[in-house]
């Protein structure tokens, strides 16, 4: 695993000069883990707040002042942890003498985050090492570039991502081989000793072959092969735990299968220390404890790679090449190289490589991995592209604007990655709990010892270390760990996939309580940008006749509503002419001559003054007005030729998300800086339950703040731009994207695709992920609350019933993976409402 250390402000903090770490930790087993480092880091000066997150594997630091990331580091390697390091080699050119060597490593040691830089001049090389985040490859370029010389990449520096899934890997290659080896020798353990028990003829073939003693020799040398072996893990991390005075799960397993080993090695070479009838060996419970909780870490392992698979596939969409513009010609590049304003060309059934403008070519780019719009996106000159989106039919070239970590792409990958990280208010009573669960199982299980030593059957100090070993190994807090931030993890993750960004992980835990959506008008509701609703011709003139003069008029009109007019006729192919004597008269209307014809365009009053009826339009206005639009008239060589309205159009897809809102049992309020009569035309037209117009900007914060009342929580929905303050404000603020800028720091939630039904999902998201937490915390500590006391033996005077250390092994192993395997099923969590193409697409 790779160090992963961000440096970065943090907006929500209230220094002045506040800074955010987020470190990645090795080394952590279960939940007493996070509180551990939590202590540890939270005692250094400065600090503000501190999260760990088991699932991600990184703490989160907060500091009131300027951050220090070596106090961090060593804070968290005192506690028992590693924080791993990232190392780079990079070519440098220019260099001559060693002269050169020693200027570029002191350049390169004054980059924060560096650990150690050596530079070679023979083979033209220096290698780093350093905290990946606080420092990055593009910061080390720049410090060998300011020092005179030219870096070039030996291969791409992988995404931090792609090094944890590495790590990963290799993390399941060593279990996997660890357990492997610990089943083998387990199982002639546990057939000797337990066949011997439970099957009276295999007892006697020992006794007559190699004898008890015998028997018991092989499975001491076993056993110990398979404790000092692949389980020397859990002596190595719990062990130091215990003596530091913060035990873990290691210090659990250590003490339960030390217990059982030592007990059994005394009876096996030294019996007569024993009292009479205890001189039992407990061999196999020590091998298959290891084995099992071994086969659980695997699994584990396995479960927690596939709740970071959203992220992987992100990065996996990324292209690893570009064609770019190196003089005359194209050459293919790594894409590590691209560098903003180079021309890049992009072909037919390739992935854009970064963000970027098209300067030449026509084509199609299918979206739908930044929108979730299925439908392929036109592109010509002057459009955007973003990287890791797909070309489908023609070819273009486009200038790269954004590159590396500044594309879209790689900004998605950021906010999940944060998100993912975060902590949840949920998690806070479960961090409450684990800070004293794993001494108090301890305790525990010296009471159980005990209670049996003392009150329990002959053999009694056999019994007592049976179910005192039971409870130590059934009560590791594994589950209580992983049950929130897999849900997290997942939740997230299958978010990004459906187009929605949760910047901030608290939003996925506050949107589940929202009772009241508010909602902007103007490019939430509607289109953002006003287009030719209506146009009804007077007898004798034809529709597109008339739209082509007064487009024809209106081209020499910097007003939105004449920009509207002329795109609608260039929609239809109309020819648009330049207009002669144009004149534009203040609060009325525009004339001019074109092509012959006299041309006036504008209010009914313009009209009346004209000498023109409008009543003959007065059914159609009044509909129009009751719709919030406001009819404009056309007059052509004298007679009235047509009444038009242009609007800001609803989108197609706001009314069903609406109704899908409603059907969630939440109230829709609208907040717009229209007119009342506007707004109600568009609140009645979308069943709205609530409505507050002819509100500034910076009034729609009062206004949230009255829909509050009640102590209703509010989310607001917003473009992102002029919402800010609003969308600060809110409970939960909602961002509607653009696809294409995705980084709205007033918002907890992006919807890349600007679609409403975003927000639909999301609520719904929220919901499926709050639940799925609180089941996980139901099981993880109901298996707990339940178990311990039936480990411990509470059922045996009813019944007789006691529960091998085995068993408790095999189901601490299932609970983990229980809670593993239920987070996991958000992954093919189905959104409310899709995009029509889309469901077509599937039921075809």
């Amino acid at each position: 695993m790779s160090v992963a250390i961000e440096l970065k402000p943090e907006s929500n903090a209230p220094a002045a000069h506040s800074a955010e770490l987020s470190v990645a930790v090795a080394g952590m087993t279960c939940a007493s883990c996070v509180g551990h480092i939590e202590k540890a880091i939270a005692k250094l000066p400065n600090v503000s707040k501190v999260t760990v997150n088991l699932a991600t594997e990184r703490a989160a630091v907060i500091f009131a002042g300027s951050a220090d990331a070596g106090a961090v580091v060593e804070a968290i390697e005192r506690a028992g942890y590693q924080v791993p390091e990232t190392a780079v080699d990079l070519r440098v050119e220019g260099m001559t003498c060693a002269s050169c060597v020693g200027h570029l490593e002191k350049a390169l040691a004054r980059v924060p985050g560096v650990i150690a830089a050596t530079v070679n001049l023979a083979t033209e090389k220096a290698s780093i090492r350093y905290y990946g985040g606080v420092a990055s490859v593009e910061d080390l370029e720049a410090a060998i570039r300011g020092a005179g010389y030219e870096p070039r990449r030996i291969a791409i520096d992988g995404a931090p991502s792609d090094q944890q899934a590495l790590a990963r890997d290799q993390e399941l290659r060593s279990l996997r081989g660890s357990l492997l080896f610990a089943a083998v020798l387990a199982l002639p353990v546990f057939a000797l000793e337990m066949g011997s028990h439970l099957i009276p003829a295999v007892h006697d073939f020992i006794m007559r072959t190699i004898g008890m003693q015998t028997s018991w020799l092989i499975q001491f040398a076993l056993t110990t092969l398979v404790l000092f072996g692949p389980g020397l893990r859990f002596y190595q991390k719990g062990i130091p735990a215990i003596l530091r005075g913060t035990p873990d799960m290691n210090a659990l397993v250590a003490l339960g299968t030390g217990a059982a080993w030592g007990y059994s090695l005394v009876a096996t070479f030294a019996p007569g220390v024993l009292p009479p009838g205890t001189a039992n060996v407990y061999y196999e419970a020590a091998a298959v404890i290891v084995a099992l909780i071994l086969l659980g870490r695997f699994l584990e392992a396995k479960a927690k790679g596939r709740t970071s698979e959203a992220i992987r596939r992100l990065v996996g969409l990324q292209a690893k090449t570009a064609r770019v513009a190196r003089g005359d010609t194209m050459i293919e590049i790594a894409l590590a190289d691209v560098r903003t304003g180079d021309i890049v060309q992009v072909r037919p059934g390739e992935r854009v490589p970064v963000d970027g403008e098209v300067v030449d070519g026509n084509s199609y780019v299918d979206e739908s991995m930044i929108t979730g719009e299925p439908v392929p996106v036109a592109k010509s000159a002057g459009a955007s592209v973003v990287g890791a989106t797909i070309n489908k039919t023609g070819a273009f070239t486009f200038r790269a604007t954004n590159v590396g970590a500044d594309t879209v792409l790689a900004q998605i990958i950021r906010m999940v990655e944060q998100a993912q990280g975060s902590k949840l208010p949920i998690q806070a009573m479960v961090d409450k709990v684990t800070a004293w669960f794993v001494p108090a199982v301890m305790g525990i299980a010296a009471l159980t010892f005990a209670v049996w030593l003392v009150f329990g059957p002959d053999p009694a100090l056999t019994f007592a270390l049976v179910n005192a070993v039971a409870v130590l190994i059934i009560a590791c807090p594994c589950a209580m760990g992983l049950a929130t931030p897999t849900s997290i993890m997942v939740g997230t993750g299958r978010a990004a996939e459906l187009g929605i960004l949760f910047r901030k992980g608290e939003a996925l835990q506050t949107l589940r309580d929202v009772t009241v959506v508010a909602l902007d008008k103007t490019g939430t509701l509607t289109k953002g940008r006003p287009e030719l609703t209506d146009l009804e011709p007077a007898p004798g003139f034809e529709y597109d006749e008339v739209l082509a003069l007064i487009a024809s008029v209106e081209t020499q009109s910097e007003h939105p509503i004449g920009e509207a007019i002329v795109a609608a006729a260039k929609a239809r192919n109309l020819s648009v002419r330049s207009p002669q004597a144009f004149e534009a008269i203040p609060g009325f209307g525009v004339s001019a001559r074109v092509g012959g014809h006299e041309v006036q365009v504008g209010a009914d009053r313009f009209m009346i003054g004209l000498g023109h009826d409008v009543s003959v339009f007065a059914a159609l206005a009044s509909e129009l007005g009751a719709q919030g639009r406001s009819p404009l008239y056309a007059a052509i060589d004298g007679k009235l030729a047509a009444v038009i309205a242009v609007a800001d159009p609803i989108k197609d897809t706001t009314p069903e998300a609406i109704r899908a809102l409603h059907s969630l049992g939440l109230r829709v309020a609208m907040i717009t800086g229209d007119n009342q009569a506007t707004a109600l035309a568009v609140a009645r037209a979308l069943g709205i339950d609530e409505v507050v117009g002819e509100v500034l900007p910076d009034g729609k914060v009062a206004a949230l703040n009255r829909l509050r009342a009640g102590g209703r929580k509010v989310a607001f929905v917003g473009d992102g731009i002029n919402d800010a303050p609003a969308l600060a404000a809110a409970d939960v603020g909602l961002a509607i994207g653009t696809g294409t800028d995705v980084a709205i720091e007033s918002a907890d939630v992006v919807l890349m695709s600007g679609d409403l039904r975003g927000v639909v999902n999301a609520i719904a998201l929220s919901k499926a992920t709050i639940r799925n937490i609180r089941q996980n915390l139901f099981w993880a500590f109901g298996y707990n609350a339940a178990l311990i006391p039936v480990a411990g033996g509470v059922l045996y005077p009813l019944s007789g019933t006691l529960l091998s250390p085995v068993f408790a092994a095999g189901a601490m192993a299932l609970s983990s993976i229980f809670v593993l395997g239920n987070a996991l099923r958000l992954r093919v969590f189905q959104p409310v409402i899709a995009s029509h193409e889309r469901a077509e697409g599937e039921a075809s």
